[in-house]
């Protein structure tokens, strides 16, 4: 996968059939990320996701979602990052600090965006009046 505002290759994702999930192992892990987001309240805020790459996006690309809320359905697509609509990142990936410029995406260089919502559907936390909605 590549960082698409800079072009510059990201550490590979595993592809889906080979990410591991989490399990028992992780407990303490997931007690302290708990903690942290609780201490922040963040709790219904933020959640765990597991990455993983499905295809490779290009310099430039970004992974778009959108959603039909009367078939409810959700679908991923790419778009070119300089064209899309979308209203704002819906997932993110850490990033290690050391080594990254200051201001280098999202939260100062902690993450990078990894899946956008577009303003075309109902986006999570996007309220639309069509049809009673």
């Amino acid at each position: 996968m590549t960082d698409t505002e800079t072009g510059v290759p990201r550490n590979p994702l595993p592809r889906f059939e080979e990410a591991e999930g989490l399990g028992p192992e992780d407990a303490e892990f997931v007690e302290d990320l708990v903690a942290v987001l609780a201490k922040h309240g963040n709790l219904d805020r933020f959640g765990l996701c597991l990455l993983h790459d499905h295809f490779p996006l290009r310099a430039g690309e970004v992974l778009v979602e959108t959603n039909d809320p009367v078939a409810r359905t959700l679908h991923a697509h790419v778009e070119k990052a300089d064209r899309t609509q979308h209203a704002k990142a819906s997932q993110w990936r850490f990033v290690p600090h050391d080594g990254r410029e200051p201001g280098a995406g999202s939260a100062g260089g902690s993450c990078q965006e990894i899946m956008l919502c577009t303003t075309l559907d109902l986006c999570p936390g996007r309220t639309d009046d069509r049809d009673g909605r």
